[in-house]
């Protein structure tokens, strides 16, 4: 992985919310775009057997 200098969080336990997180990030990203430079992202998921939660890790440098 090349450097970064920071790391920006998404997470959702919801189902409604979960459903809308990848609009959620896609939009961060378009705000950001002339300040960042994405280097990496993780996207995971955990269960029990009641909640779900999806996160999306986004690893970037601030330009």
């Amino acid at each position: 992985m090349s450097a970064y200098n920071a790391v920006k969080v998404f997470t959702a336990t919801r189902a409604k919310e979960r459903e809308s997180l990848g609009e959620v990030m896609s939009a961060w990203l378009k705000q950001m775009a002339d300040k960042i430079q994405v280097v990496d992202t993780k996207v995971l998921q955990s269960s029990d057997q009641q909640f779900h939660c999806l996160t999306i890790i986004v690893f970037y440098r601030e330009l």
